[in-house]
């Protein structure tokens, strides 16, 4: 029986529309992910139990303490549910999706345990125990409540809502770390310029994946001459 081979519009949801390699791709970005997510729990552990002094900063020697805990937890949970939303909304975009956050996560991981440098002494407390599993206190340069927002401005730089709104959220992200002495001036200075470059190597990595994000390829399967015929002839009735 023959077969042919059809492209689907990128952000139609149909089961029969994922082919082989997207799934693989996707599979990859998962395990990549998790992967990921396992180094970061080991480099911050390993941060945290390596910290030696806090150092003065430009800053926040000369801010107060604010209480941010409400913006810092949140905005992360309204920031995940966000690339959650566009993930299933469009699903041409999740392997890269998943792809770059392995990679930025990668790369902070091994970022944290290059130096050990104890967190302000007058940071507050998180409070809630889902952070206290992910963030150690030590884990610093450079601040993921910047970098991740940023980083996904410049992948949704095509979409102007998207791209502001991601940049408003790392600028916010920025005001509450400092308010609330979590991260130091370095940390945020640095995470955009980080970010910047973790973007450009995923974009070059994971090309393929990268215009399929832009829609430069269609998420395509497989019909048999059968089916082809009888959307024909639905077409035909037209």
């Amino acid at each position: 029986m023959k077969k042919f081979m059809i492209k689907l519009p990128n952000n139609k949801f149909n089961k029969k529309s994922i082919n082989k390699k997207y799934i693989f791709s996707t599979l990859t970005g998962v395990v990549l992910l998790l992967a990921s997510l396992f180094f970061n729990f080991f480099a911050s552990s390993y941060a945290t139990r390596q910290a030696s002094n806090s150092v003065d900063d430009i800053l926040l020697d000369k801010l107060p303490v604010f209480d941010v805990n409400f913006i810092f937890v949140n905005g992360a949970v309204i920031f995940v549910l966000l690339i959650f939303i566009l993930m299933i909304t469009n699903i041409s975009q999740i392997p890269f999706i998943l792809k770059m956050t392995a990679l930025f996560i990668f790369i902070r991981s091994i970022s944290v345990t290059l130096t050990h440098l104890a967190p302000p002494p007058d940071m507050i407390t998180i409070n809630t125990d889902m952070f206290q599993k992910f963030v150690f206190g030590a884990d610093l340069f450079f601040s993921g409540h910047v970098g991740f927002p940023f980083i996904f401005s410049l992948a949704y730089q095509h979409n102007k809502y998207l791209r502001n709104l991601f940049i408003i959220a790392s600028l916010i992200g920025a005001t509450s770390v400092i308010l609330g002495h979590l991260h130091y001036s370095i940390d945020v200075f640095g995470a955009y310029f980080i970010s910047f470059t973790i973007f450009s190597l995923a974009k070059n990595i994971f090309k393929a994946d990268y215009d399929l994000f832009l829609g430069k390829e269609a998420v395509s399967m497989s019909l048999s001459f059968e089916s082809i015929k009888k959307v024909s002839g639905n077409m035909d009735g037209l």
